[in-house]
């Protein structure tokens, strides 16, 4: 296997429904711009909440890997 190199980037996904649609968005908007994106990796789940404690809305920060052309 030649060798290859990796860059990783992070990015915030966020959704009204869920982590998993958050997580999801942003490795999508990732596509839409990066080729040969290679692994995702979930670092941080969280939520928005409004004044009366409920969720507005789920975030998931992803770790994006794509192959590094220079």
């Amino acid at each position: 296997m030649p060798e290859s190199v990796y860059k990783i980037i992070e990015l915030v996904g966020t959704s009204t429904e869920s982590w998993e649609k958050a997580a999801a968005a942003a490795v999508a908007k990732a596509a839409e711009s990066l080729r040969d994106l290679r692994v995702a990796e979930i670092s941080t789940l969280d939520m928005n909440l409004n004044k009366e404690g409920k969720v507005e809305s789920y975030r998931a920060k992803v770790k994006v890997s794509f192959k590094y052309n220079g």
